[in-house]
């Protein structure tokens, strides 16, 4: 079975970090181990919440206890979200190593939070920094979105031939697999919001209706979900269609439900048979 070690936030109203990555990974039949870093009341979107941020030292404990029991061999990726400060980032590399020294073909999966298109950086000072000199180099996975994809880059991507070129360049700092989790580029339906997968092997998209709304969490689910569907076989383009499908169909019921968070539970067979289904495209 599939198991994968998850250090991110959690909150108990909503669906952000752990709380949108665990059961969609359990519900398609992957073994999670959730490590968190926060526990709030909601997200931060909210403007208000209460809870408290665990120190790294606690995360640092709780791998350690992972450890004790002698199954940290049994991880097959590490899965990483927001990191509010640099010693938790830190602290997540170290439970990386330690991982990887159990069980040398595990993998990391980095989603590389910084900000959006529209908000511009929203973490602390130095985290942007820290994500693009210290943990995307350590990464096997990054899932940058294109704001984020631009700032690690340094550039400014606007055709689908800079993605790629943007996403190589990416590569080419360490990980092994870049998926640009949403663009709207020129040249494309600006209807439409694409997904892009960039590995040495070759290079996919697909495309899938814009949803004119935010929801918060969709990009902790598509880590998530990305990251399962690509330890099955290794097919990059494959796990980004499948993620794809499952993604947009489950927030396609969210909206229908007129629901403000993320319906996991209600639409929880949209993880296992989507709705919606949509080509991928070989780019090169």
């Amino acid at each position: 079975m599939t198991t994968i070690l998850s250090i991110q936030s959690s909150v108990a109203y909503g669906h952000v970090g752990n709380s949108a990555a665990t059961f969609p990974l359990m519900r398609i039949g992957v073994e999670v181990w959730p490590v968190i870093t926060v526990h709030f009341s909601n997200h931060t979107g909210y403007g208000a919440w209460r809870g408290p941020l665990l120190a790294a030292s606690d995360i640092a404990d709780v791998v350690q206890g992972i450890d004790e029991r002698g199954v940290l061999g049994r991880v097959d990726a590490v899965l990483s979200g927001y990191q509010g400060a640099e010693a938790v980032g830190a602290e997540v590399l170290r439970a990386v190593e330690k991982v990887k020294q159990r069980n040398p073909r595990a993998i990391y999966c980095c989603d590389p939070v910084i900000g959006d298109v529209g908000r511009g950086v929203y973490v602390r000072p130095g985290i942007p920094e820290f994500m693009r000199d210290k943990v995307v180099p350590a990464a096997q996975i990054v899932t940058p979105n294109h704001f984020e994809l631009d700032f690690l880059t340094g550039r400014t991507t606007t055709t689908v031939e800079e993605v790629l070129a943007a996403a190589d360049a990416l590569r080419a700092a360490g990980p092994d697999v870049v998926l640009v989790t949403s663009t709207v580029l020129e040249g494309t339906n600006p209807d439409e919001i694409l997904m892009l997968v960039d590995t040495a092997d070759g290079a996919w998209q697909v495309a899938t209706p814009r949803l004119e709304r935010n929801f918060t969490g969709s990009g902790d689910l598509t880590a998530a979900l990305f990251l399962a569907h690509y330890l099955e076989d290794g097919d990059a383009g494959s796990a980004m269609g499948r993620t794809a499908d499952a993604v947009y169909s489950l927030l396609t019921a969210t909206t229908e439900a007129g629901s403000n968070e993320l319906l996991l539970v209600g639409a929880q067979d949209q993880l296992v048979e989507p709705a919606y289904h949509f080509a991928v495209t070989r780019l090169r």
